[in-house]
């Protein structure tokens, strides 16, 4: 039986406000998402960054255009996929000690990134907007133009607390288009894993995957499931990869990968040897500005939240506080301004639509629930500083 306490990885001053925190989402009722957390247990980083963890690693995202058919095109989409596991779930761990609660976007935020071309892999660049404040939602759009790769998707979360964790489900999906040589379009559908956070009760949060996702393209279906401790291989972060064919199409070759996606795996059928290893570091995005001069503007992620992330790095949690309000207090009268008005904000550069046909068409080969999801389409309006990279 282990000796320690509730908050043991809190720092001491912190302790009395985790212990209330614990105890108010124990008996909340709703959506966790609203609730507001103990300053130390805060990111200084907002949800709209993190759509740039899906290609931390571009060679691999750039990758996907050389493969020869949709059998290896679908190898080479898995690949990179379980390879941006560990850097959108694991490497806040690494770097601040335990998951922190991202600062949640403001409607119409902004991120503009790019990764420069390097060895021939191309130029990938990324675009994120807040399209929804409640729910919350972000659209994104990363491409690599000169390979012929687009990935364009949604993300919303609902969050629960069970059992000591907090259940959350993830919204929204992403769709991969690859232009092939020939000009015909390969489109692929990638659906997102359920996150289970633990390690709540010792004030040291981390992130477990659960259940189940699909990557379904190339005349393929590549079904993810994902195992926590005492599973596959007793390990966290463990997971398991059966790639077949779609009735009718591909050579009918199935394929088996299993190992931890934060690590290594490697195959058990189809092939042998190492499917993918994220051991070496991962490539951060470089933030561009999105106004013609190549500066930030006021609804840009690292500018809105400047004085917010530096009071959070330096300790500071009474100026962070003091900012945070601040900019939350500037939306609430910003959507009150819109109301009497009777106007709505505009969105920059998505628009919504009811129903997604790539993801129906392609949902039906594995029974996808739900059967039609929302999309948000990008307007093709990339910032003049992103076209010129």
């Amino acid at each position: 039986m282990s000796n320690e306490t509730a908050g043991d990885a809190v720092p001491a001053a912190q302790r009395g406000s985790w212990t209330s925190f614990l105890k108010s989402i124990a008996s909340f009722s709703g959506d966790l998402y609203s609730m507001t957390a103990p300053p130390f247990i805060l990111s200084p980083t907002s949800l709209t960054e993190f759509p740039a963890y899906w290609c931390e690693r571009p060679e691999l995202f750039s990758a996907i255009a050389g493969a020869k058919d949709g059998e290896q095109r679908s190898l080479a989409v898995l690949k990179w996929f379980i390879s941006t596991l560990k850097d959108q779930y694991t490497t806040r761990n690494e770097k601040m000690g335990s998951e922190k609660k991202p600062l949640n976007p403001v409607l119409g935020e902004l991120f503009y990134g790019v990764w420069p071309d390097k060895n021939g892999r191309g130029t990938t660049t990324l675009l994120v907007e807040q399209v929804s404040h409640h729910p919350p939602i972000t659209a994104y759009i990363i491409e690599n133009k000169s390979k012929g790769l687009r990935l364009v998707g949604h993300n919303a979360q609902k969050t629960s607390f069970s059992s000591g964790s907090i259940s959350v489900k993830q919204i929204g999906h992403a769709i991969l288009t690859v232009t092939l040589p020939s000009g015909e379009k390969d489109e692929f559908l990638i659906t997102l894993p359920r996150l289970r956070i633990d390690g709540l009760w010792y004030g040291s949060p981390y992130i477990e995957l659960s259940d189940s996702t699909y990557i379904i393209g190339g005349g393929h279906v590549s079904t993810v499931e994902y195992k926590g401790k005492g599973y596959f291989s007793g390990k966290s972060h463990s997971f398991k990869a059966a790639v077949t064919a779609m009735p009718g199409q591909g050579r009918g070759n199935e394929y088996v990968i299993e190992g931890t996606w934060h690590e290594k795996s490697k195959y058990h059928k189809g092939s042998s040897g190492e499917f993918h290893n994220v051991e070496d570091a991962a490539e951060e995005v470089n933030v561009l500005g999105g106004e013609s001069d190549g500066d930030m503007g006021p609804f840009e992620t690292r500018k809105l939240w400047s004085a917010v992330a530096k009071g959070i790095r330096e300790g500071d949690f009474d100026t962070a506080s003091k900012e945070k309000s601040k900019i939350e207090n500037d939306q609430r009268q910003m959507r009150k301004d819109e109301q009497a008005a009777g106007t709505k904000w505009a969105l920059k550069h998505f628009e919504h639509q009811e129903s997604d046909p790539v993801y129906e068409r392609l949902g039906k080969y594995v029974k996808i629930v739900p059967a039609t999801e929302d999309v948000y389409v990008f307007l093709d309006n990339w910032p003049s500083s992103l076209i010129s990279t």
